[in-house]
């Protein structure tokens, strides 16, 4: 089974997030299937590459708590209705 969830990138005090499709199984630093993003908390910042994110999510994987929230932020699901009709 696949998720798409963070994967901590950066030095210390300032983290920065790659957002990767990755195996269950995996640890959090493991190799990554896929990047389909990043996230960076300390200037907001949001890059999200949409179709891979689309892919892999009707191939079944799953977000983490935090991604759907980065994605709800960006307004994901909005823009995902519209690429569907």
């Amino acid at each position: 089974m696949l998720k798409l969830r963070l994967k901590r990138c950066g030095r210390k005090q300032r983290a920065v997030y790659r957002i990767v499709a990755i195996d269950v199984r995996s640890r959090r630093e493991g190799r990554d299937l896929r990047k389909v993003g990043f996230y960076d908390p300390i200037k907001n910042q949001t890059c999200l590459n949409v179709p891979a994110i689309l892919y892999f999510l009707e191939k079944g994987a799953q977000p983490t708590r935090t991604v759907s929230d980065i994605l709800r932020k960006a307004e994901f699901f909005k823009e995902k209705e519209r690429t569907l009709s």
